[in-house]
C-alpha cells in the first residue's frame, strides 16, 4: 500500500528555517503530483504547496510565496518543503499528500489527493 512518511519538523525561532521531507513508497512516485498541507490548532487544513509529477510546475499559497520552496527527487521517492523566514503563523502540523491520479498537474484541492502522511509538527517561537 502507499505510505507517506514525513520528517524534519521541530521547534525554530521566528526567522529561522526548516526542511521537511516526505518519503513515499508503494507506487511509482514519479507519476504523481505531491502536495503539502498544514493544520493549525482550531483551524481547517489548508493548502501550502504542490508540485506536479515531473517537478516542473509548482504552486504556493500566497502567504508562503517567496519563503517556501517545494521540490522533489524522483530517484529518492521524496518530496521536500524548504521553509525559510518562518513566522509564528506558520506553526502547524504539516502533512504530505499524494495525488489520487497519475500524470496530473499539481492541485490546491485536498480532494485531489488520496494519500496522506501522519504529519509533522512545526513550532515557531516568536
Amino acid at each position: 500500500q502507499v505510505q507517506l512518511v514525513e520528517s524534519g519538523g521541530g521547534l525554530v525561532q521566528a526567522g529561522g528555517s526548516l526542511r521537511l521531507s516526505c518519503a513515499a513508497s508503494g507506487r511509482t512516485f514519479s507519476s504523481y503530483a505531491m502536495g503539502w498541507f498544514r493544520q493549525a490548532p482550531g483551524k481547517e487544513r489548508e493548502f501550502v504547496a504542490s508540485i506536479n509529477w515531473g517537478g516542473g510546475r509548482t504552486y504556493y499559497t500566497d502567504s508562503v510565496k517567496g519563503r517556501f520552496t517545494i521540490s522533489r527527487d524522483n530517484a529518492k521517492n521524496t518530496v521536500y518543503l524548504q521553509m525559510n523566514s518562518l513566522k509564528p503563523e506558520d506553526m502547524a502540523v504539516y502533512y504530505c499528500a499524494g495525488a489520487a491520479k497519475p500524470w496530473g498537474g499539481s492541485s490546491r484541492a485536498s480532494s485531489e489527493y488520496a494519500y496522506w502522511g501522519q504529519g509533522t509538527q512545526v513550532t515557531v517561537s516568536s
